[in-house]
Protein backbone atom coordinates (compact mmCIF):
# COMPACT_ATOMS: atom_id res chain seq x y z
CA UNK A 1 0.00 0.00 0.00
CA UNK A 2 1.48 3.39 -0.97
CA UNK A 3 2.32 5.62 2.00
CA UNK A 4 -0.41 8.17 1.29
CA UNK A 5 -3.05 5.47 0.88
CA UNK A 6 -1.84 3.92 4.12
CA UNK A 7 -2.11 7.32 5.78
CA UNK A 8 -5.68 7.76 4.55
CA UNK A 9 -6.59 4.31 5.87
CA UNK A 10 -5.09 4.90 9.30
CA UNK A 11 -7.04 8.15 9.74
CA UNK A 12 -10.24 6.22 9.32
CA UNK A 13 -9.38 3.39 11.69
CA UNK A 14 -7.46 5.05 14.52
CA UNK A 15 -9.27 4.77 17.84
CA UNK A 16 -8.73 7.46 20.44
CA UNK A 17 -8.20 5.15 23.42
CA UNK A 18 -5.09 7.16 24.23
CA UNK A 19 -6.43 10.59 23.32
CA UNK A 20 -4.35 12.46 25.87
CA UNK A 21 -1.19 10.82 24.55
CA UNK A 22 -2.17 11.66 20.98
CA UNK A 23 -2.62 15.31 21.92
CA UNK A 24 0.70 15.50 23.77
CA UNK A 25 2.78 13.74 21.13
CA UNK A 26 1.23 15.74 18.31
CA UNK A 27 1.86 18.92 20.28
CA UNK A 28 4.84 20.01 22.32
CA UNK A 29 6.09 16.48 23.02
CA UNK A 30 6.34 15.44 19.38
CA UNK A 31 7.83 18.74 18.25
CA UNK A 32 10.48 18.47 20.96
CA UNK A 33 11.51 14.98 19.82
CA UNK A 34 11.78 16.14 16.21
CA UNK A 35 13.97 19.09 17.18
CA UNK A 36 16.14 16.90 19.40
CA UNK A 37 16.24 13.93 17.00
CA UNK A 38 19.99 13.93 16.39
CA UNK A 39 20.77 14.34 20.09
CA UNK A 40 18.41 11.53 21.10
CA UNK A 41 19.58 9.19 18.35
CA UNK A 42 23.14 9.71 19.54
CA UNK A 43 22.31 9.17 23.22
CA UNK A 44 20.24 6.03 22.64
CA UNK A 45 22.35 4.45 19.89
CA UNK A 46 23.28 1.48 22.13
CA UNK A 47 19.63 0.40 22.20
CA UNK A 48 19.36 0.56 18.41
CA UNK A 49 22.48 -1.62 18.25
CA UNK A 50 20.89 -4.24 20.51
CA UNK A 51 17.70 -4.30 18.44
CA UNK A 52 19.65 -4.63 15.19
CA UNK A 53 21.65 -7.55 16.61
CA UNK A 54 18.43 -9.21 17.83
CA UNK A 55 16.50 -9.00 14.55
CA UNK A 56 19.47 -10.06 12.43
CA UNK A 57 20.26 -13.02 14.69
CA UNK A 58 16.61 -14.08 14.48
CA UNK A 59 16.55 -13.61 10.68
CA UNK A 60 13.36 -11.59 11.09
CA UNK A 61 11.31 -10.97 7.96
CA UNK A 62 8.50 -8.77 9.29
CA UNK A 63 9.22 -6.38 12.16
CA UNK A 64 6.83 -4.08 14.01
CA UNK A 65 8.54 -1.28 15.98
CA UNK A 66 6.19 0.17 18.62
CA UNK A 67 6.50 3.82 19.63
CA UNK A 68 9.15 4.36 16.97
CA UNK A 69 9.15 8.15 17.32
CA UNK A 70 11.29 9.78 14.65
CA UNK A 71 12.29 6.40 13.26
CA UNK A 72 15.89 5.70 14.31
CA UNK A 73 15.37 2.11 15.43
CA UNK A 74 13.06 1.19 12.55
CA UNK A 75 15.48 2.63 9.99
CA UNK A 76 18.43 0.82 11.58
CA UNK A 77 16.64 -2.54 11.59
CA UNK A 78 15.43 -2.09 8.01
CA UNK A 79 18.96 -1.32 6.86
CA UNK A 80 20.37 -4.37 8.63
CA UNK A 81 17.71 -6.78 7.37
CA UNK A 82 17.75 -5.58 3.77
CA UNK A 83 15.02 -4.67 1.27
CA UNK A 84 13.30 -8.06 1.39
CA UNK A 85 12.28 -7.54 5.02
CA UNK A 86 9.10 -5.74 6.05
CA UNK A 87 9.92 -3.14 8.73
CA UNK A 88 7.04 -1.03 10.03
CA UNK A 89 7.46 1.73 12.60
CA UNK A 90 4.31 2.76 14.46
CA UNK A 91 3.66 5.79 16.63
CA UNK A 92 0.65 7.78 17.80
CA UNK A 93 2.40 11.03 16.80
CA UNK A 94 1.80 12.25 13.26
CA UNK A 95 4.42 14.90 13.96
CA UNK A 96 7.14 12.33 14.57
CA UNK A 97 5.99 9.89 11.91
CA UNK A 98 6.07 12.64 9.27
CA UNK A 99 9.69 13.25 10.24
CA UNK A 100 10.46 9.52 10.16
CA UNK A 101 9.00 9.24 6.65
CA UNK A 102 11.12 12.17 5.54
CA UNK A 103 14.22 10.48 6.91
CA UNK A 104 13.33 7.24 5.13
CA UNK A 105 12.82 9.04 1.82
CA UNK A 106 16.08 10.96 2.16
CA UNK A 107 18.09 7.84 2.97
CA UNK A 108 16.40 5.57 0.43
CA UNK A 109 15.16 3.27 3.19
CA UNK A 110 12.40 0.75 2.51
CA UNK A 111 11.10 1.13 6.07
CA UNK A 112 7.47 2.18 6.35
CA UNK A 113 5.80 4.24 9.05
CA UNK A 114 2.26 4.30 10.38
CA UNK A 115 0.37 6.82 12.53
CA UNK A 116 -1.76 4.64 14.79
CA UNK A 117 -2.52 3.54 18.33
CA UNK A 118 -1.05 0.07 18.92
CA UNK A 119 -3.78 -0.59 21.50
CA UNK A 120 -6.59 -0.46 18.94
CA UNK A 121 -5.19 -0.56 15.39
CA UNK A 122 -6.64 -3.46 13.35
CA UNK A 123 -3.41 -5.17 12.36
CA UNK A 124 -3.47 -8.05 9.92
CA UNK A 125 -3.53 -11.20 12.06
CA UNK A 126 -0.22 -13.03 12.24
CA UNK A 127 1.65 -10.48 10.13
CA UNK A 128 4.83 -10.00 12.21
CA UNK A 129 7.59 -12.36 13.28
CA UNK A 130 9.30 -9.81 15.52
CA UNK A 131 7.90 -6.95 17.65
CA UNK A 132 10.25 -4.43 19.22
CA UNK A 133 10.13 -1.22 21.22
CA UNK A 134 12.68 1.22 22.58
CA UNK A 135 10.88 3.03 25.39
CA UNK A 136 7.59 3.17 23.49
CA UNK A 137 5.27 0.88 25.44
CA UNK A 138 4.69 2.70 28.76
CA UNK A 139 1.89 4.98 27.58
CA UNK A 140 -1.12 2.73 26.94
CA UNK A 141 -4.44 3.53 28.59
CA UNK A 142 -5.09 -0.24 28.84
CA UNK A 143 -1.78 -2.11 28.52
CA UNK A 144 -3.39 -5.56 28.65
CA UNK A 145 -5.64 -4.67 25.72
CA UNK A 146 -2.67 -3.20 23.86
CA UNK A 147 -0.46 -6.25 24.23
CA UNK A 148 -3.37 -8.55 23.43
CA UNK A 149 -3.83 -6.61 20.19
CA UNK A 150 -0.12 -6.94 19.45
CA UNK A 151 -0.30 -10.66 20.18
CA UNK A 152 -2.99 -11.02 17.52
CA UNK A 153 -0.67 -9.28 15.05
CA UNK A 154 2.12 -11.76 15.82
CA UNK A 155 2.84 -15.09 14.21
CA UNK A 156 3.05 -18.09 16.54
CA UNK A 157 6.45 -17.96 18.23
CA UNK A 158 7.04 -14.30 17.42
CA UNK A 159 9.58 -12.70 19.74
CA UNK A 160 8.72 -9.52 21.61
CA UNK A 161 11.71 -7.46 22.77
CA UNK A 162 11.17 -4.15 24.52
CA UNK A 163 13.06 -1.69 26.69
CA UNK A 164 11.45 0.25 29.53
CA UNK A 165 12.84 2.41 32.30
CA UNK A 166 13.41 1.09 35.80
CA UNK A 167 12.68 3.12 38.95
CA UNK A 168 13.25 6.90 38.88
CA UNK A 169 15.69 6.55 41.80
CA UNK A 170 17.88 4.39 39.55
CA UNK A 171 17.83 7.02 36.80
CA UNK A 172 19.08 10.24 38.42
CA UNK A 173 19.85 11.86 35.07
CA UNK A 174 16.21 11.52 34.03
CA UNK A 175 14.91 13.21 37.17
CA UNK A 176 17.64 15.79 37.87
CA UNK A 177 15.96 18.51 35.80
CA UNK A 178 12.73 18.27 37.78
CA UNK A 179 14.53 18.38 41.12
CA UNK A 180 16.49 21.45 40.11
CA UNK A 181 13.63 23.32 38.43
CA UNK A 182 10.78 22.58 40.83
CA UNK A 183 11.29 25.75 42.94
CA UNK A 184 10.90 27.78 39.74
CA UNK A 185 8.17 25.58 38.22
CA UNK A 186 6.01 24.51 41.19
CA UNK A 187 3.36 23.04 38.89
CA UNK A 188 5.60 20.23 37.69
CA UNK A 189 3.75 16.90 38.06
CA UNK A 190 4.99 14.38 40.60
CA UNK A 191 6.04 10.94 39.41
CA UNK A 192 3.33 8.38 40.28
CA UNK A 193 4.13 4.66 40.52
CA UNK A 194 2.65 2.62 37.63
CA UNK A 195 1.20 5.75 36.01
CA UNK A 196 1.42 6.05 32.24
CA UNK A 197 4.61 7.77 31.24
CA UNK A 198 8.35 7.29 31.26
CA UNK A 199 8.46 5.12 34.40
CA UNK A 200 5.13 3.37 33.91
CA UNK A 201 6.80 -0.03 33.49
CA UNK A 202 9.35 0.32 36.31
CA UNK A 203 7.78 -2.62 38.17
CA UNK A 204 8.97 -5.69 36.26
CA UNK A 205 6.57 -8.02 38.07
CA UNK A 206 3.64 -5.88 36.96
CA UNK A 207 4.90 -5.87 33.37
CA UNK A 208 5.25 -9.63 33.40
CA UNK A 209 1.65 -9.94 34.65
CA UNK A 210 0.43 -7.62 31.89
CA UNK A 211 2.17 -9.65 29.21
CA UNK A 212 0.99 -12.98 30.60
CA UNK A 213 -2.61 -11.76 30.86
CA UNK A 214 -2.48 -10.59 27.25
CA UNK A 215 -1.35 -13.95 25.94
CA UNK A 216 2.44 -13.73 25.79
CA UNK A 217 4.55 -16.61 27.05
CA UNK A 218 8.08 -17.14 28.40
CA UNK A 219 8.22 -13.59 29.76
CA UNK A 220 11.64 -12.64 31.12
CA UNK A 221 12.83 -9.24 32.33
CA UNK A 222 16.54 -8.58 32.61
CA UNK A 223 18.16 -5.58 34.28
CA UNK A 224 20.22 -3.58 31.83
CA UNK A 225 22.45 -0.61 32.63
CA UNK A 226 23.47 1.17 29.44
CA UNK A 227 25.98 4.01 29.20
CA UNK A 228 24.56 6.79 27.05
CA UNK A 229 26.26 9.97 25.92
CA UNK A 230 25.71 13.09 23.85
CA UNK A 231 27.71 16.28 23.23
CA UNK A 232 27.95 18.76 26.08
CA UNK A 233 27.25 21.47 23.51
CA UNK A 234 23.72 20.07 23.12
CA UNK A 235 22.87 20.40 26.82
CA UNK A 236 20.79 23.58 26.54
CA UNK A 237 18.76 22.00 23.73
CA UNK A 238 18.08 18.96 25.90
CA UNK A 239 17.15 21.05 28.95
CA UNK A 240 14.78 23.31 27.03
CA UNK A 241 12.93 20.52 25.22
CA UNK A 242 12.92 17.20 27.03
CA UNK A 243 10.98 15.73 29.96
CA UNK A 244 8.52 17.47 32.27
CA UNK A 245 10.70 20.58 32.46
CA UNK A 246 10.93 20.95 28.70
CA UNK A 247 7.19 20.34 28.40
CA UNK A 248 6.46 23.00 31.04
CA UNK A 249 8.65 25.49 29.19
CA UNK A 250 6.88 24.70 25.92
CA UNK A 251 3.49 25.27 27.55
CA UNK A 252 4.52 28.86 28.16
CA UNK A 253 6.67 30.57 30.76
CA UNK A 254 8.03 34.09 30.65
CA UNK A 255 11.50 34.58 29.24
CA UNK A 256 13.06 35.44 32.60
CA UNK A 257 11.75 32.22 34.17
CA UNK A 258 12.84 30.21 31.17
CA UNK A 259 16.39 31.56 31.44
CA UNK A 260 16.52 30.86 35.19
CA UNK A 261 15.26 27.31 34.69
CA UNK A 262 17.83 26.55 32.00
CA UNK A 263 20.65 28.04 34.08
CA UNK A 264 19.67 26.03 37.16
CA UNK A 265 19.19 22.76 35.31
CA UNK A 266 22.37 23.22 33.29
CA UNK A 267 24.31 23.53 36.55
CA UNK A 268 22.54 20.45 37.93
CA UNK A 269 23.48 18.39 34.90
CA UNK A 270 27.16 19.32 35.04
CA UNK A 271 27.74 16.42 37.43
CA UNK A 272 27.17 14.20 34.38
CA UNK A 273 29.77 16.06 32.28
CA UNK A 274 32.83 14.13 31.16
CA UNK A 275 35.07 16.29 29.04
CA UNK A 276 33.04 17.52 26.08
CA UNK A 277 30.23 14.99 26.62
CA UNK A 278 27.31 14.32 28.91
CA UNK A 279 27.45 10.70 30.09
CA UNK A 280 24.67 8.97 32.01
CA UNK A 281 23.47 5.47 32.79
CA UNK A 282 20.10 4.36 31.45
CA UNK A 283 18.79 1.87 34.03
CA UNK A 284 16.29 -0.24 32.12
CA UNK A 285 14.43 -3.48 31.83
CA UNK A 286 15.07 -5.58 28.75
CA UNK A 287 11.91 -7.65 28.53
CA UNK A 288 11.48 -10.56 26.16
CA UNK A 289 8.43 -12.71 25.50
CA UNK A 290 7.05 -15.10 22.91
CA UNK A 291 3.68 -15.21 21.19
CA UNK A 292 1.73 -18.41 21.84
Amino acid sequence: MPPQDRNDKERGTMSMANKDQEEMWNGAGGKAWVRAQTLLDTAFQPFADILVETVTTANANSVLDIGCGTGATTLAMAKALGPEADCLGLDISETMISHARKRAAESGSHAEFLVADAQTYPFEAGRFDMITSRFGVMFFEDPVAAFRNLNRAAQPGTQLLMFSWRDPAENPFMTAAEAGARPLLPGLPEREPNARGQFGFADAARVERILSESGWQDVVSEKLDVECRFPLSAMDLYVSLMGPVGYAIAQGVDEATRKKVIDVVRATFMEFADGDEIVFTAACWKTAARAA
